[in-house]
């Protein structure tokens, strides 16, 4: 593992960017093995939206043609733990009746988040409600889930980057990593 300076905090590279592309090319292929039916992504904003873009764009080169609609849904607001409740920030628009949904999130934790999204979905019609997350926090569910798809088991750390913050810090970084301590000013 590197590590790294930005903005005065030391930050541990848990996940380089070389290894999520790698990485994302090989959900991408599995996505694409399930063969599925009009297929609608829907990532779940904020934090999965520069993996949903790669996965998407990975699975175009993969062969599919999905349509993509978002979601946000909030349990952390300002926190580094789930609140227990999930609230619809924006819905979707697309109907999904009958169809083959495949929802993108940053990490799988508590799994409220997926869980709830999931079963709205279902409740709505959809034909699968698939799941695919860049990183799995195992040991912290609260909620019966399990990804489809997943990039990586993540350790017990609160992470930040490849789209995922810290009071909406750090979701520009390429690679996804640790928060070690603030840095020599």
């Amino acid at each position: 593992m590197t590590e790294t300076l930005i903005d005065g905090h030391r930050i541990d590279v848990l996940f380089s960017a070389a290894d999520i592309s790698a990485r994302i090319a090989t959900m991408a292929q599995e996505i694409a093995a399930r063969r599925p039916t009009r297929l609608l992504v829907v990532p779940i904003l904020k934090g999965s939206f520069i993996f949903a873009a790669d996965l998407i764009r990975a699975m175009h080169g993969a062969g599919l043609s999905p349509e993509v609609d978002f979601m946000m849904l909030a349990s952390y607001r300002e926190a580094t733990r789930s609140s227990g409740q999930v609230d619809v920030v924006r819905d979707i628009e697309s109907a999904v009746h009958g169809r083959d949904v495949l929802l993108v999130d940053d990490i799988l934790e508590s799994g409220r988040t997926l869980a709830f999204a999931k079963d709205l979905l279902t409740a709505r019609g959809a034909r699968s409600a698939m799941t695919a997350v860049l990183l799995n926090k195992p040991g912290h569910l609260a909620a019966h889930i399990a990804a489809d798809f997943t990039g990586f088991t993540c350790p017990d750390l609160f992470v930040v980057g490849y789209g995922m913050d810290m009071a909406n810090q750090f979701r520009e970084l390429p690679f996804v990593g640790h928060v070690l301590s603030p840095g020599a000013d």
